[in-house]
């Protein structure tokens, strides 16, 4: 029987909940709204209270027999050519982790490419696992790392046999993909799995324009958030699962470990909802995007001192395998300012809110959920950025070293590193310690000092002068980096 895609298993059943009169004597303690702060519910309204019920005994019977979760499970996997689905309310951040853990385990290695979020670092600290580093194809002259090639992971593999796995993250934030039919392949040679982050890919199986969809290139697993370039809500996210070299049953055992025994129904619902939206409108809805953001891109080219990257700037050989356009990157580097300075303009001036900022760069996320409206304001505020370009050229400059000063030698385990034991030094005494913390320029929230590498001057200097530039580090001991901690030495 062919699935029934005009079905919502996950809004229906709240729709029948609140017909049946439910009344709950369990959790969530406002129940229904009724005990919520009324100045909560002027802000938040009551539809968020009414859709946050128990998944268990609320939404579904005690014993899960309406198959509520598993059927909007089976149709989100056959609408993006899954063999097996899983929801998460945790975000990618704990649905990439599950996959991990998966593939391989404590004291084993897994190659990884080094571009990758640091919530793949955060599993590889909660895990105990030894990364194998991937070098990313770096852009020299943008400064700007591509995804790893399917000849580094192969490379990686023959220096490596023994390594469970390999991971990939692709797209990028940037919107550069990796080539990855050709990564998959060299796994697959070898019976290895195939992990891809591809967090920022939920609008991927959606349209031939767009980069390869990790499920039909081949992947094992890919994780993606809904959030993200979809329209489910923050923190939702789902993992895939094809082929027999993983355990289903394996997969859910290890989300489990991690994931929380109070899972927000409001979050299914925004996942399920996203699903059929895109199994019926999904084509339409990414020709229109994909559309406005090439009349976008080329109206933000005529501005001066604005430079929109596309595929001739990412793709070619020694850089990415494919291109997203609806992240429209934007270099301002002939502005002579930063991407800082640029971003907390025009969110002082025009309330406009970027979704990356670097040391050159802005990006403006386009979705499916743009119109005219919204780019016409965005261009609005582009152009009045430059026409005030004098006001933000005094930004402070961010040191970036060269790619090959960028990498720094793992000396330890970064679960030993970040669980050793700690001192804080000055950030200018710091040189040839071994970080015992990550620090993560945010966004992209790709780390730039692991637990276990020895501390090189231009990486310090790197965020020295990002800091004083502008630059986000959410998870330094000190968020100034006055001081850095480091693994205490006896």
């Amino acid at each position: 029987m062919r699935p029934n895609h005009d079905e919502a298993p996950v809004l229906d059943a709240l729709s029948r909940y609140h017909e049946a009169d439910e009344l709950g004597f369990s959790p969530p303690g406002h129940k229904q709204a009724r005990g919520a702060d009324p100045r909560a519910r002027a802000v938040l309204g009551d539809a968020v209270y009414l859709g946050d019920v128990l998944a268990d005994g609320g939404l579904d019977d005690r014993l899960l027999r309406g198959r509520v979760l598993e059927r909007a499970e089976k149709l989100m996997a056959d609408a993006v050519h899954a063999e097996h689905t899983f929801f998460s309310t945790c975000g990618s951040s704990l649905s990439v982790k599950a996959a991990m853990l998966t593939v391989t385990c404590p004291g084993h290695s897994l190659l990884v490419g080094r571009d990758a979020h640091k919530s793949v670092v955060a599993g590889l600290i909660l895990s105990g696992v030894r990364p194998v580093w991937v070098e990313p194809e770096w852009d020299a002259d943008r400064n700007l790392a591509h995804p790893p090639s399917a000849a580094a992971y192969d490379k990686a593999f023959t220096e490596y046999p023994d390594a469970d796995g390999a991971l990939v993250t692709s797209p990028t934030p940037y919107g550069s993909a990796a080539d990855l039919r050709g990564i998959a392949e060299v796994c697959h040679r070898r019976g290895k799995p195939l992990i891809v982050d591809e967090a920022w890919g939920a609008h991927l199986p959606f349209h031939d324009a767009l980069p390869s969809w990790a499920m039909d290139a081949g992947a094992d697993v890919c994780v993606t958030s809904i959030h993200k370039m979809g329209s489910g809500l923050e923190q939702g996210s789902v993992f895939h699962l094809q082929g027999d070299l993983l355990d289903p049953a394996e997969l859910a055992a290890r989300a489990d470990l991690l994931g929380t025994t109070s899972p927000n129904v409001l979050l299914y619902a925004g996942i399920d909802a996203w699903r059929r939206q895109m199994v019926q409108h999904g084509h339409e809805l990414m020709d229109r995007a994909l559309d406005l953001a090439s009349r976008t891109r080329a109206a933000i080219e005529e501005i001066d001192g604005f430079h929109v990257n596309d595929a001739a700037d990412f793709c070619s050989p020694g850089r990415a395998a494919e291109f997203d356009p609806l992240p429209v990157v934007i270099d301002i580097d002939a502005l002579d300012t930063t991407g800082y300075r640029a971003a907390d303009w025009l969110r002082e001036h025009h309330h406009i809110d970027m979704h990356l900022f670097d040391h050159r760069r802005v990006s403006a996320q386009l979705t499916h959920a743009d119109d005219d409206r919204t780019t016409v304001r965005l261009l609005t505020a582009l152009r009045e950025l430059a026409a005030h370009a004098e006001e933000v050229r005094d930004a402070p400059r961010v040191d970036v070293p060269a790619p090959a000063d960028l990498r720094m030698e793992q000396v330890r385990l970064p679960r030993d590193a970040y669980f050793g034991t700690h001192t804080d030094v000055p950030l200018d005494e710091a040189e040839g310690r071994i970080a015992g913390e990550m620090i993560t320029p945010y966004p992209p929230g790709i780390p730039a000092v692991l637990p276990g590498e020895r501390l090189t001057e231009p990486v310090l200097r790197y965020l020295r002068t990002g800091v004083g530039a502008g630059m986000n580090l959410p998870d330094a001991a000190d968020k100034q980096l006055s001081t850095i901690r480091v693994v205490a030495e006896h």
